[in-house]
């Protein structure tokens, strides 16, 4: 298949995950909500008509709700984000690959229309897409060929990866579009926030 979806998660392990969320509402209580979230991210993905390989942080996780059928389980590697970002796109373009897309799962708004715009848009003649987040980063990336130098010489978890990005896919004469901005869930405030607009949604219709 031409379109892979990257999907870069964490082992949902007490302690392990949301560290900034868990520092206010506790431990068991940041492990659920990031259950949830990838309950949303696995959804969104099983809408989409792509190739799609789930990468874990630390094991593989043979039996949970993410079916091997439905995604091919691989082992994150490398020394920092940046670097095992490389080498999963890395992977997907050398497996024929021909538009490769990667999200994390902290984005409770991600969607099958999402992802299906950002391919629509590697497709379409787009070499780099960005779906960046309020606080600087981003939750979506889609490359139209392998392009390592977008993943190297950024600090990763701070406020300027994205116009970092921007500047090194400008810098290479990369043609970048970009996605909706959509909010990562990392603080006690971003679920808040979350849970107040899905409310704000639910009773509008």
């Amino acid at each position: 298949m031409e379109n892979t979806l990257l999907i870069f998660i964490k082992n949902p392990q007490l302690g392990k995950v949301k560290t900034r969320l868990a520092a206010t509402v506790g431990n068991d209580e940041a492990l659920r909500i990031y259950k949830i979230l990838l309950e949303m991210t696995r959804r969104a993905a099983l809408d989409l008509a792509a190739r799609r390989w789930l990468f874990y942080a630390d094991f593989l996780e043979k039996r949970d709700g993410w079916r091997a059928t439905d995604f091919s389980k691989k082992l994150q590697i490398g020394h920092d984000l940046g670097q095992r970002m490389e080498n999963a796109f890395r992977e997907a373009f050398e497996k024929g690959a021909k538009r490769v897309v990667i999200i994390g799962s902290d984005c409770p708004e991600i969607s099958p229309e999402i992802l299906r715009q950002a391919f629509l848009f590697l497709e379409n003649g787009s070499e780099v897409v960005v779906g960046p987040a309020p606080d600087g980063g981003y939750y979506l990336l889609g490359l139209g060929s392998f392009f390592p130098e977008i993943f190297r010489n950024i600090e990763w978890s701070t406020d300027t990866v994205f116009s970092r990005t921007l500047k090194i896919a400008a810098d290479f004469g990369k043609k970048t579009a970009l996605l909706p901005v959509l909010s990562d869930v990392d603080t006690e405030n971003d679920w808040v926030c979350f849970l107040e607009k899905q409310n704000l949604i639910t009773q509008k219709e």
